[in-house]
């Protein structure tokens, strides 16, 4: 495993996503000119790259998804207008993003892509991933939901992964990693690919240190986003991780100008409030954010807790819970049956 001590603090790589990961805050609706505005700043700071567009991913629409009111052309457009100096991507999924579509937005220039897929479904979408390949210089693999899954099991799930991927992602996505968590899957993965980030998001309040706990195991690219706007709990601060790293001996991130910006944001991003019970159930449960209304639907149509309902329906999933097995859960609820014990990944 790789100690940060022996390594220089110059291979640490801030990746901002506020305008991809911050639209579930917003409800996917951005104003133009904050946008413009937000961009601009962050092309003058040392942040090495930005994410931009749907939250969901690039062609979430396709689905049945709400659309964001800024199509990816557009994003494309605002991109190319304001960050000369700057790396730009998007997030994509291969149910609905469609290589085509990644190849249009390289072509108006777009850097890198990251394609998120659940560890035991990488194999399946093996090919997917070397299409992109083909399309784009730049492909990056998020593994979504990352803490559902022994690390073991995860590792073994990653063969076929080469080099035509630029970097492996461990995600948080529950946000349910406690620093020691967080350094044993970093520190396996970042043995076997020599490139590796860690996205958190901030459930219990951990995705700032479990973040730098990432870059001490050995991720050099790490996920942030100013004032921790994102989905659900949000994320590890960007102009936090900046101020760590000048108290760890170097400011490369410019972290004044970063708070400055994550004030814009403050100000201008109209955040829709989230139920905090909600967010520290789910993640010391292993439910994601997303399942949260619909476990709140048949929390109050079979008259049970939540948390009940939860623990239910991850002791009848094989994997991470969709929503057919929150379904199931609430009819062994309504049958009187118990839930099976937790095995958490934790």
């Amino acid at each position: 495993m790789t100690d940060s001590r022996s390594r220089a603090m110059s291979e640490m790589e801030l990746l901002d996503c506020t305008l991809r990961d911050g639209a579930y805050a917003v409800d996917f609706e951005f104003d133009e000119d904050f946008v413009a505005e937000l961009l601009a700043g962050l092309d003058e700071t040392p942040v090495s790259r930005v994410e931009i567009g749907h939250g969901i991913g690039l062609e979430a629409e396709r689905t049945g998804i709400k659309a964001g009111n800024i199509d990816h052309f557009a994003w494309c457009d605002l991109a190319r207008s304001t960050l000369s100096a700057k790396p730009w991507g998007m997030f994509a999924q291969p149910g609905f993003t469609r290589p085509a579509t990644i190849r249009q937005m390289c072509d108006r220039g777009m850097s890198f892509v990251r394609v998120g897929v659940e560890p035991e479904r990488v194999q399946e979408h093996l090919p997917y991933l070397r299409e992109v390949a083909d399309v784009c210089g730049e492909v990056h693999l998020n593994l979504m939901k990352s803490s559902a899954t022994p690390v073991d099991r995860l590792l073994g799930m990653l063969d076929g992964v080469g080099p035509e991927i630029a970097g492996v992602y461990v995600v948080d996505s529950y946000g349910a990693m406690t620093p020691e968590t967080v350094e044993r899957y970093v520190g396996a993965v970042a043995d076997r690919y020599p490139v590796v980030g860690f996205h958190g998001h901030d459930n219990l309040g951990l995705a700032n240190i479990n973040t730098v706990t990432a870059f001490r195991a050995g991720a050099t690219l790490l996920d942030g986003t100013l004032n921790g706007i994102g989905r659900g709990s949000g994320n590890a601060a960007t102009e936090s991780l900046a101020a760590i790293s000048n108290l760890l001996g170097e400011d490369r991130f410019a972290y004044e100008e970063l708070a400055a910006l994550a004030e814009l944001c403050r100000v201008n991003m109209r955040v829709i409030g989230q139920g905090r019970a909600m967010q520290v159930l789910g993640a010391v449960i292993g439910v994601h954010s997303g399942f949260f209304p619909l476990v709140e639907e048949l929390a109050v149509k079979y008259r049970t807790d939540p948390a009940r309902l939860m623990e239910t329906a991850v002791g009848v999933a094989e994997e991470s819970p969709r929503a057919a097995d929150f379904y199931a859960a609430a009819a062994r609820i309504a049958d009187g049956e118990s839930p099976r014990p937790l095995q958490l990944a934790n």
